[in-house]
């Protein structure tokens, strides 16, 4: 939302080290005909996948895993309520700001219909409150919303089962590797896995257009470094260009531009790379193909 206030918010006392607030999103699916993520994750079978659809939904949100922390997962028929504790504003301002230009709605939808029973194209329901506030009345203006939030202040601790969750998340991802062996040429490290470092193709370059959403321009921002195509105001040049037609095309003439510059040294190592320096890793397990574990 380009009309959300935050020039009020960055000259108030943003950085204030004591924040902490509380917020309760509220998640469900649009189409009753659909397993809906309440009773997805009432079902033993899929409340791990319901909790790490939500899990990466805010991961890309905010923007990483620190400054936040699930407390509860409740039953707010129909909805499923994520009860959220911030320990600090820039978390809680990255959050609220994806959350009110779509961005979390859209990593919501992504995530639930890659590891979900959920089918492509079904719209995400959410709803924001703090105390007897509900956020989504107040979005144009964060420092409101951050009020609200600072105001509701957390009354319980982490439940046991989302600690079991989060740890049973950590570990899905398995043990840390061993230095048994010098890792090939050509050959790149993610999830303690070894893929090939190949050139990038045009299925890559389609792949990362049609997934990247609004975040094409941080990964940019990270590709620039090694990049001299991309280097000065080459990405916001690529914004205005493209702007009309739209995020996909964006993103796509963004890689298209650094496989072009680069050559061969284009590689898919880069791009993960670039993926896991913005925090966004369920962007690169998409790029790799890999498949969740359950």
């Amino acid at each position: 939302m380009d009309s959300i206030d935050t020039k009020r918010l960055n000259d108030s006392n943003t950085n204030d080290r004591e924040f902490s607030g509380c917020a309760v999103l509220f998640l469900g699916c649009s189409s009753p005909e659909h397993n809906n993520l309440l009773s997805l994750y009432k079902n033993e079978q899929g409340k791990f996948s319901v909790f790490k659809v939500i899990k990466l939904t805010l991961t890309d949100s905010v923007g990483g895993l620190e400054g936040y922390e699930i407390l509860k997962l409740h039953d707010a028929d129909p909805l499923l309520g994520v009860e959220l504790k911030f320990m600090s504003v820039p978390p809680c301002q990255r959050f609220l700001e994806s959350y009110a230009c779509g961005s979390l709605a859209q990593f919501l939808s992504q995530h639930a219909s890659r590891l979900l029973t959920l089918l492509d194209g079904v719209v995400m329901e959410t709803q924001l409150k703090a105390g007897i506030h509900t956020l989504d009345q107040n979005l144009q203006d964060l420092e409101i919303c951050l009020d609200h939030i600072r105001q509701s202040q957390p009354v319980r601790l982490r439940d046991d089962e989302v600690t079991q969750l989060e740890q049973q998340l950590q570990n899905s991802y398995g043990p840390p590797s061993q230095p048994t062996q010098e890792l090939p040429r050509n050959c790149f490290l993610f999830r303690n896995r070894v893929f090939d470092d190949r050139p990038l193709t045009s299925a890559d370059q389609q792949r990362f257009a049609a997934h990247v959403g609004r975040d094409w321009k941080r990964v940019g921002r990270a590709l620039q470094k090694n990049c001299r195509a991309l280097k000065g105001p080459a990405i916001d040049n690529l914004a205005y260009e493209y702007e009309r037609e739209g995020l996909y095309e964006q993103a796509y003439q963004l890689l298209g531009r650094f496989i072009q510059s680069e050559g061969r040294s284009a590689k898919l190592g880069r791009l993960i790379s670039a993926l896991e320096e913005t925090k966004l890793t369920s962007m690169a397990e998409i790029m790799l193909g890999i498949q969740p574990r359950d």
